[in-house]
């Protein structure tokens, strides 16, 4: 098993966060596992991504060029990383802030309005998570029970009080995804796009 994921957004939108928890809920699992996070100048507002490995195997380098997934949670995101994606891999968009959809015909795409799932669950800050969570869900790199075990390790103990809001992102995500799966065959070659 290997996933190369590219999580991509801006500054203050938990991006780097996601990544670490998906690292850190592989690594519970025996997985290995690099993070390799990158900022634009700005921090909050800039640019912000992150490339997480997950394999069985040894990994040879930590850096993501060719993701077998892109969650881009902004526009900019998509329109940057969308043709690095490998062919037949899997991208997951944030539909409440991208304007349009996948130009790819040969990569699995998941559209999930992931800020209005966050806002529904208490706070939009968890929508990230409920990214992860679909992902999770369809990739099974980790599961999640290793990824809400993992939020303690991730959140600074200021920031606990949000551990049940990131755990309830995570099962709504992977609720969107299971419900969606058979439509567009995410686990398997089927190419498509939904919107939820």
């Amino acid at each position: 098993m290997l996933e190369e994921v590219l999580f991509a957004g801006f500054g203050g939108q938990g991006i780097l966060s996601s990544g670490m928890l998906l690292a850190y809920a592989a690594m519970a699992e025996g997985l290995h596992v690099a993070w390799v996070p990158s900022y634009g100048p700005e921090m909050r507002g800039g640019t912000a991504n992150c490339g997480v490995t997950v394999s069985d195997l040894p990994i040879s380098s930590p850096l993501v060029a060719e993701p077998t997934t892109l969650i881009a949670m902004n526009r900019p995101s998509l329109d940057r990383f969308e043709g690095d994606v490998v062919p037949g891999g899997l991208v997951l968009y944030n539909a409440s802030l991208i304007d349009r959809e996948v130009l790819r015909t040969d990569v699995r795409v998941l559209a999930v309005k992931a800020n209005e799932e966050a806002e529904r669950l208490g706070s939009v800050r968890v929508a990230t998570n409920v990214m992860l969570g679909a992902f999770l869900a369809i990739t099974g790199a980790a599961s999640l029970r290793s990824a809400a075990e993992a939020l303690q390790k991730v959140l600074p103990p200021h920031r606990h009080s949000l551990i049940p809001a990131n755990e309830r992102a995570l099962e709504a995500g992977a609720r969107i995804a299971s419900r969606i799966s058979s439509k567009l065959g995410l686990w398997g070659p089927g190419i498509g796009s939904v919107q939820p």
